[in-house]
């Protein structure tokens, strides 16, 4: 009977969802597996995934979430920072690579172990820079630019730099010229202190350009190259370290 037949459309949105995970599928296995970088991505993904975990776990626990595990301390008090795992887990992988040099599938095991070792330690790094305990200081704030700066790197040479190489090998000059393109303005906001804009740039560099060609924060290692009058300009227009750009002319100070 006609009332039992499934509706046509029902079938063809099977036959789409099939074809379109097929696709992805492929796409994958060309782009990433047949090209060697399944480690590189396994990696990359380890050290975001890492490092979100770690810094709601941080919160969490500041919160005094009741059910979530708390800090972890020696018997004598001593609080071992997540770091140390992380330094730990860096240094386990340096060693097995070198001297035991893996093949599938350790090798994108050491390159997960890696990315979780990369997530734990960045996570802190404004500890180990300021050589004290600045995670919920203003300071602390350089342990996420760490990261920003980490992230934006690792994925310009694994999806960026990477694979507008090979693109320009295959299609028109005018798109390896757009991730030329795009790695530099990636590359003059990280140099100006905007790590946001930078993260955005990676992806659409149109939206990072008018912040990398306007001034750098007081801050960034671009505004050391800034003479007296323009470093002054940048310390009015940004005047607290990290906070959006003052907007307003008049303004005079934060509220």
């Amino acid at each position: 009977m006609a009332g039992l037949e499934a509706p046509p459309s029902t079938a063809d949105d099977v036959g789409v969802m099939g074809g379109a995970l097929h696709d992805v599928g492929s796409a994958y296995q060309q782009a990433i597996v047949d090209s060697g970088k399944q480690a590189e991505l396994l990696l990359y993904l380890a050290f975001l995934a890492t490092f979100a975990f770690i810094r709601t776990s941080t919160h969490m626990i500041r919160a005094g979430v009741s059910w979530w595990p708390g800090n972890v301390s020696t018997k004598g008090g001593t609080h071992v920072h997540h770091m140390v795992f992380g330094i730990l887990a860096l240094l386990v992988v340096g060693f097995c690579s070198l001297s035991l040099d893996p093949d599938t599938p350790w090798r994108e095991a050491l390159a997960v172990l890696f990315g979780i070792g990369a997530g734990l330690t960045l996570d802190e790094f404004a500890l180990w820079l300021n050589l004290e305990d600045v995670y919920w200081a203003p300071k602390g704030r350089q342990s996420i630019d760490a990261v920003i700066v980490a992230s934006v790197l690792g994925g310009l040479v694994l999806l960026g730099v990477r694979v507008w190489v090979d693109l320009g090998k295959e299609v028109e000059a005018v798109v390896a010229a757009a991730g030329i393109f795009g790695a530099v303005v990636t590359a003059l906001n990280v140099a100006k202190g905007k790590l946001v804009m930078a993260m955005a740039s990676l992806v659409v560099p149109l939206i990072g350009l008018p912040a990398a060609l306007r001034l750098a924060r007081p801050e960034s290692p671009w505004a050391r190259l800034y003479d007296e009058p323009k470093r002054e300009l940048a310390l009015v227009r940004f005047p607290e370290p990290w906070l959006p750009a003052r907007r307003a002319r008049g303004a005079r100070s934060w509220p």
